[in-house]
């Protein structure tokens, strides 16, 4: 049961993550021996397919045929879950769309869905990949060969959680500063592609032009 929290105030509290979702991990990979590059089935997320913008790169997703995805229900993406990388690139995730609903995770992967009535997805994610935490969230995984996090772990996180009016806040400030990032990329790619037109209409022009 998640503890009380005075919504009217401004004040912060730190909040495990396991009260504020519900974490799931991925299917085992024996369930998902007929994954196939095909155009047919349900797309299951691989660590892979998720980008450093928070999103999920479809074009080399993998599927499964959908009598097997039946039988997977449970582990089905929902518009607002995220999906984090538990083994591999660590700490790496995606928040899901409504053009992934449906889809599934694979076994590399932890699905959190978040209880909305507490948290937003969107600040979750915003969280969860802020430097510091994803820092301690690193800190946390199990050694070995190839690092690992499990549902226990990130249960146990703690997260700085703020009233639903300052996470709305704090969601349209980063989105602002996402979309200057974005226009600033866009720029400098266009003046990269111009570049070698102007160094040769420079060199080539002809005295007195």
């Amino acid at each position: 049961m998640a503890p009380h929290h005075a919504w009217g105030d401004a004040r912060s509290e730190r909040v495990p993550l396991g009260h504020l979702s519900s974490v799931t991990a991925g299917p085992s990979g024996s369930l998902l021996d007929h994954l196939h590059d095909g155009p047919d089935g349900v797309p299951v997320i691989a660590p892979p397919d998720l980008t450093e913008h928070f999103t999920v790169d479809a074009r080399r997703v993998r599927r499964l045929p959908l009598n097997q995805a039946e039988r997977l229900a449970r582990f089905a993406l929902h518009e607002g879950d995220l999906v984090v990388v538990r083994q591999g690139t660590l700490g790496r995730l995606a928040l899901i769309s409504s053009e992934h609903t449906g889809w599934l995770y694979s076994s590399s992967c932890l699905r959190i869905r978040p209880h909305r009535e507490l948290v937003l997805p969107a600040y979750l994610a915003a969280y969860l990949t802020h430097p510091p935490v994803r820092r301690e969230l690193l800190g946390r995984a199990l050694p070995g060969t190839v690092p690992s996090l499990n549902s226990a772990m990130l249960n146990q996180l703690p997260v700085t959680l703020v009233p639903m009016e300052r996470q709305q806040a704090v969601i349209e400030a980063l989105a602002d500063i996402d979309e200057q990032v974005r226009i600033h990329r866009e720029m400098a790619a266009r003046l990269e592609a111009i570049r070698p037109s102007v160094f040769d209409e420079l060199t080539n022009r002809r005295p007195n032009q």
